[in-house]
């Protein structure tokens, strides 16, 4: 919701993401200074590279795909493929990883959650226009988000979360010196000065991405990579109870029950046997 305001005010979605993103590395790179064990550059060259793939996968290349896929097909196709994206991370990781793999019950659970989101996004209308310019932008976002998720093992057993994050961060916003040598936007002075652009810009930059980075990182050094991402299989019930709370949108009996299959899956997609 504020990232609509900001869309609203005249903010383009690359704008959005990097003032957000400047914002949270700004904070997160105060606090780490404060740090004993501050340091500026991971301790190798392959490390920092896997920084730089964090920062694009997870930020720029993630955002950018993510948003773009919004001009060529429908909220509902974008939203379908990208709230999948644990699948495709658990069939990544499985590759590369056999501790990650899922057992029978865990994937059949998966499964089932998945299953819930389609019905809960769709909420009756059964109809999807395809369209292969959208679609694969919004596919193209889910395998980033797959692919952050598969690099975040290593750096997690290596690193410890800040020092992650803010590398995140940081090329995360590098990686958009490309998009915006080749179109150049500045957002005018007027725009940015406005009340609702300022406090929606802080709240996306230190709750939104700061915040939520931080805890999401830490989520997958502790629970691990699968079972964090699979709570990304709730994103569409928590969008709906707030637009049912705050914009006074109508709750249906297909999100009760898409909700329900969502807990369900979730549910056996937890269990360790």
């Amino acid at each position: 919701m504020s990232t609509k305001v900001l869309l609203l005010d005249g903010l383009s979605a690359a704008q959005i993401f990097t003032l957000r993103f400047g914002i949270a590395y700004v904070l997160l790179l105060i606090y780490s200074l404060t740090r004993k064990n501050f340091h500026l550059f991971a301790s190798s060259l392959i490390d920092e590279l896997l920084m730089l793939g964090l920062g694009i996968t997870g930020g720029s290349l993630y955002f950018l795909t993510e948003n773009t896929a919004l001009n060529y097909t429908t909220t509902t196709n974008t939203s379908l493929i990208v709230c999948l994206c644990p699948l495709f991370a658990a069939l990544l990781l499985s590759v590369f990883y056999k501790s990650e793999r899922l057992n029978r019950t865990q994937a059949i659970g998966s499964l089932i959650a998945a299953v819930g989101v389609i019905i809960v996004v769709l909420n009756g209308r059964f109809v999807l226009h395809l369209s292969p310019k959208g679609d694969s932008l919004a596919f193209a976002a889910c395998m980033c988000w797959a692919v952050y998720s598969l690099l975040m093992k290593p750096a997690n057993q290596r690193y410890d979360v800040v020092f992650i994050t803010r590398k995140v961060f940081f090329y995360g916003l590098a990686s958009m010196i490309p998009y915006f040598a080749k179109y150049p936007e500045i957002p005018s002075i007027a725009v940015l000065t406005k009340p609702e652009v300022i406090w929606n810009l802080v709240f996306l930059g230190a709750v939104a991405s700061l915040i939520c980075f931080l805890v999401w990182n830490w989520l997958m050094k502790k629970l691990g990579v699968v079972t964090t991402t699979n709570y990304v299989y709730l994103n569409p019930v928590v969008t709906i109870l707030f637009a049912w709370m705050i914009l006074a949108e109508h709750i249906t009996v297909y999100f009760l029950l898409g909700t329900a299959i969502i807990l369900a899956g979730m549910y056996l997609a937890d269990r360790k046997r």
